[in-house]
């Protein structure tokens, strides 16, 4: 039983990763109703409570039922690595209304009573009326949860993508599947990725590939499927949500700090994943040019090693730097 993807051989040079920050979006309005979700989470939630208070996502919610088939039109997948929330919520407004339609009815017929309440009826009365105000509550959500934290939020999916994309070009997708999700099986001999559900689906990926996305807000689940015309995706927990709100420099050690000054010190102990300078800014709540010389400063003395990824310079700690802030000998 399960969501299986079948794979050819032009599939498995087609497996790529992207962010999305209309998923994120997505995720976090499913969050607020959703305890089981919130335990990484609670911090945000404190912070975003007023602001949530202030959106009726009454008819989000409804196209997220806990079981069955939430509705793909308002979180497509991404059609790149680095698209923006603006560019996912022009495609959702140009969803088609009939699609549309079909896709909130498939949703609303998950959870019981809701095609015939009052918010479902005209969700499916005028669709391309429901269209463009789910869109427009999808935007006032991503002002409200999502966007005052994205830099943090991104920095931590960018980091999860470049450590996957290391253990897929170490060992393979068998090495990268075995990581992402203990619901998450690959079978080399007959290439077939496996989610496990209670139910059961197949879907032949016939080329297109698989779009892997990590997630802030999925945990601890995983998500997978898309209909048709979608992109085959598989949404998997980002690695380190649990550090995700933990306020700066409350994790340095005293010793250490002592030994390099608490700046350096909170900027070598916020790198538990490669990031760039303007990440550590926004996480240590400094300017970017006093931790763009901390940077440099540790560097310098063999605590740090940099690399470009597309226009951004990464930052992670060197074995004696991991040592240093473990507490453990460096080996």
């Amino acid at each position: 039983m399960g969501l299986l993807h079948h794979f050819g051989h032009e599939d498995l040079l087609r497996c790529r990763f992207a962010l999305s920050p209309a998923w994120e979006t997505q995720e976090a309005v499913r969050t607020l109703t959703r305890p089981d979700r919130q335990g990484y989470h609670l911090p945000w939630l404190r912070g975003i409570r007023a602001a949530a208070a202030g959106l009726d996502l009454r008819p989000l919610w409804l196209l997220m039922p806990r079981r069955g088939h939430s509705a793909d039109f308002i979180s497509p997948p991404p059609s790149g690595p680095g698209v923006s929330f603006e560019e996912e919520l022009a495609l959702i407004r140009g969803a088609d209304p009939a699609a549309a339609r079909e896709d909130m009815r498939r949703a609303l017929a998950c959870t019981p009573g809701a095609l015939v309440s009052e918010t479902g009826r005209a969700l499916l009365a005028d669709p391309a009326r429901s269209v463009q105000e789910l869109a427009d509550l999808l935007e006032r959500a991503w002002n409200a949860l999502v966007e005052p934290h994205w830099p943090r939020l991104r920095a931590l999916l960018e980091a999860d993508v470049l450590f996957h994309s290391r253990r897929l070009a170490a060992g393979g997708l068998e090495a990268l599947f075995d990581g992402l999700h203990p619901d998450l099986s690959w079978d080399s001999a007959s290439l077939t990725l496996t989610i496990e559900r209670p139910s059961h689906h197949e879907r032949v990926l016939g080329g297109r590939g698989l779009l892997l996305m990590p997630s802030a807000f999925v945990w601890p689940q995983i998500a997978g499927g898309f209909d048709p015309p979608w992109q085959p995706t598989v949404v998997y927990p980002a690695r380190g949500i649990g550090a995700l709100w933990t306020p700066a420099g409350e994790d340095t050690p005293a010793p250490l700090a002592r030994l390099l000054g608490r700046g350096r010190a909170d900027v070598l102990c916020a790198l538990e994943e490669p990031a760039s300078t303007t990440a550590l800014a926004h996480r240590l709540g400094l300017a970017p040019s006093t931790v763009s010389a901390h940077l440099r400063i540790l560097q310098d003395a063999g605590l740090l090693l940099s690399a470009r990824h597309g226009h951004q310079v990464r930052y992670e700690r060197t074995p004696l730097a991991i040592a240093l802030t473990s507490g453990e000998p460096a080996g």
